[in-house]
């Protein structure tokens, strides 16, 4: 048997830490990258504490609710970078007043729902990425309302919206731009993604929901 000296046993150390399959692993996913607590949407939507009186009957959720379901798009769709939660979490907050409502009544544009609002159009692209409809999207294609109240009916893909937007129809340059957290990149998100006016309303939505996730 031979014995390592010291200066030998360093050598070996070195050379073993410095070889190509001791690569240091790549960070993963993990629960606490996507959490959101009932807390922090309360501080981004106040009045989501209740559905008492709800100004549009079978449409409105809970803090809670919200929290759990934004929690896991962001999972699903792998968004774990707070300024862009951020962005996600306050655009559908503020399009929905506090997750009151999940289709347009103002001016009533049909088929135009889910959390963040969506164009028909997108929703029946959204729609069409989502493998579970699959076998019912024949019968709601001719209907932009039908295909609708399908998405709504499941509060994973009512709330999942946002975050399937953010991940398959904005840029990789307003991506970028976004998670840097300041208000440039929250202001190309919202004009050169989802196609809107900057006003001080939303920016308040979007001030608060920087405040309550840290970013």
């Amino acid at each position: 048997m031979h014995l390592l000296t010291p200066l030998t046993l360093l050598l070996t150390l070195s050379l073993s830490t410095a070889h190509p399959l001791h690569k240091p692993l790549h960070k993963t996913k993990t629960k606490s990258d996507t959490a959101i607590t009932e807390a922090q949407i309360l501080t981004i939507a106040p009045t989501s504490n209740t559905c008492d009186n709800p100004p549009a009957v079978g449409e409105c959720a809970t803090a809670d609710t919200a929290a759990k379901y934004t929690a896991q798009s962001f999972d699903t769709y792998s968004v774990t970078s707070k300024a862009e939660q951020a962005a996600v979490i306050s655009l559908m907050a503020f399009e929905s007043l506090d997750f009151k409502y999940n289709k347009n009544h103002f001016p009533g544009v049909a088929g135009q729902g889910t959390r963040n609002m969506q164009s028909p159009t997108y929703n029946k692209k959204y729609a069409s990425s989502l493998p579970s409809l699959a076998d019912k999207l024949a019968s709601v294609s001719d209907s932009p309302a039908d295909l609708l109240d399908l998405l709504r009916a499941n509060e994973a893909f009512d709330f999942g919206s946002g975050a399937w937007f953010l991940t398959t129809q904005c840029t990789a340059d307003v991506r970028a731009a976004l998670q840097k957290g300041d208000q440039a990149g929250w202001e190309r998100y919202i004009s050169d993604c989802v196609g809107t006016s900057v006003t001080d309303e939303r920016k308040s939505y979007w001030e608060r929901a920087v405040q309550a996730l840290g970013v």
